[in-house]
């Protein structure tokens, strides 16, 4: 199959067609994510992201829907209420970006023309740009804090690792941009880290995930456990959306373009993020068999006396994270707020 930005666009808002027909009072819809980017495909697969705003608290959050094996609908259905007050939205590092420039794909109540309004109005100006990276670095700060305490081998302790990474490296993303995206988190920091003019921390965000351990034969060694560990968690019925088996091959041939780049140890963030999510979510009896998790997680020296060490990293980069933010403040008269 010939898959085209522009026959995904046309996916897009035939799923909102079909799906505000049936449901006449939805606010709003949107497009976000990869296809708002001039390449969404990676490794020939992506996926649609749509929200749709609902008057009132939605019973499902998330859904993934298949269309090929290669293409699914990721849609997130978001209560009206979660965007406001409107003008709060540009502190917000997540939905801020978000909210700023999707695709309107269904527009009902002008609720584009009232949310944006609020969000656009100054969306750049030192003081919200400011907000919205704060957020991150202070989240991302408190659960590195929290981990010093807590620190085991577990999955669960490795995601919440990796949370703290990921607001770490989105505090500087949000600054200007969006925050970064799964698959390709690590080469979407690059470039923002080298605009603020400190491009080691493009080295430091791999070294943080075991980069200066890992070697892209070992890494794809590995794929077919992980892909065992995905599949088994995906059949749990109250696994995370995100193990959906429709994601299989959005994942697995990702991963594999990835390693065949000039940038394999790209492929470190979502192999870990979605393997330890997979190895958490199966039942403590059974997560015993799956020690090829270990064993990576060892070998990217995430764990045992490595896990203090990567901690260690951790506190240095929030550091330099924190620096910025400071000299940010600093620069346009903000300290204090």
């Amino acid at each position: 199959m010939r898959i085209t930005k522009e026959s995904l666009l046309r996916v897009a808002r035939e799923t909102v067609s079909q799906r505000t027909h049936a449901r006449p009072d939805l606010v709003a819809a949107y497009l976000t994510g990869s296809l708002l980017k001039d390449e969404p495909l990676l490794g020939n697969t992506t996926d649609i992201d749509l929200v749709f705003v609902h008057p009132f608290q939605p019973s499902v959050r998330r859904e993934i829907v298949p269309l090929t094996p290669e293409i699914h609908l990721d849609i997130k259905y978001n209560p009206r209420s979660e965007y406001e007050p409107p003008r709060e939205l540009r502190l917000h590092p997540w939905l801020g970006p978000e909210m700023y420039d999707p695709i309107r794909l269904y527009d009902a109540q002008h609720f584009f023309d009232f949310i944006q309004a609020g969000v656009r109005d100054k969306y750049y100006e030192p003081i919200n740009a400011y907000g919205r990276a704060l957020r991150n670095a202070q989240h991302a700060r408190q659960i590195w804090s929290d981990l010093l305490s807590k620190q085991d081998e577990s999955p669960k302790s490795m995601l919440f690792y990796l949370k703290s990474v990921n607001h770490a490296a989105n505090s500087i993303a949000v600054i200007k941009d969006t925050p970064l995206s799964e698959r390709r988190f690590l080469l979407e920091f690059r470039p923002i880290a080298e605009n603020t003019g400190n491009a080691g921390l493009a080295e430091d965000l791999y070294s943080l995930l075991g980069g200066d351990q890992a070697d892209k034969n070992s890494l794809e060694a590995f794929l077919p456990s992980w892909q065992k560990d995905y599949l088994e968690a995906g059949k749990i019925q109250s696994a995370d959306v995100r193990l959906h088996p429709a994601r299989l091959a959005y994942f697995r041939q990702g991963f594999e373009a990835l390693l065949s780049g000039d940038k394999p140890l790209a492929v470190l963030w979502p192999l870990l993020h979605t393997w330890s999510l997979s190895v958490d979510t199966l039942p403590s009896e059974e997560s015993g068999k799956h020690s090829n998790w270990t064993a990576c997680c060892q070998q990217l020296g995430l764990l045992e006396a490595g896990l203090e060490k990567r901690l260690q990293k951790l506190d240095a980069f929030l550091d330099e994270v924190e620096k910025i933010l400071d000299n940010m403040a600093l620069f346009n008269g903000l300290n204090g707020i």
